[in-house]
């Protein structure tokens, strides 16, 4: 496993973090599996979407500042960041991309963003290449 440490600035962020996931997996050298990206924060988490055009990372962000108002007079949690923990929970703290011949599968359009729910702070991503065994490595009992 390894760790991607991240830099947020604001608040609520989307930051790209492909191109770092994409080392790591160029490192490891292995050619077909899965890549696990997990983010150990209760007011974080990890999605795919559209990296060609940043008005759409623009557009998440905003709707959710919107949906999910930072101060609620119902709110208990006691840090303050209860908006927080609900942004992380509907995103999930994250994702399983399958890879072939040592590239991610995503789509033509699909980037990995880390998602800042709690902001500005310095985070963790932690990424796990796992290896397809493939049928060509089972063996079979008689």
């Amino acid at each position: 496993m390894e760790t991607i440490h991240v830099h947020s600035r604001a608040e609520v962020e989307l930051i790209e973090v492909t191109s770092q996931i994409e080392d790591i997996l160029r490192r490891s050298g292995v050619r077909r599996g899965v890549a696990v990206i997990y983010v150990p924060h209760t007011t974080a988490g990890v999605t795919v979407n559209e990296n060609a055009d940043a008005t759409v990372i623009h557009d998440i962000v905003e709707d959710l500042k919107r949906l999910v108002p930072r101060r609620q007079p119902y709110y208990r949690h006691r840090e303050g960041n209860s908006a927080s923990h609900f942004m992380a929970s509907l995103f999930g703290p994250s994702v399983s991309i399958p890879f072939e011949n040592g590239r991610l599968a995503l789509g033509t359009w699909q980037g990995i963003f880390f998602c800042e729910f709690d902001g500005p702070r310095t985070r963790r991503i932690h990424v796990q290449i796992q290896a397809d065994q493939g049928m060509d490595d089972l063996r079979l009992e008689d």
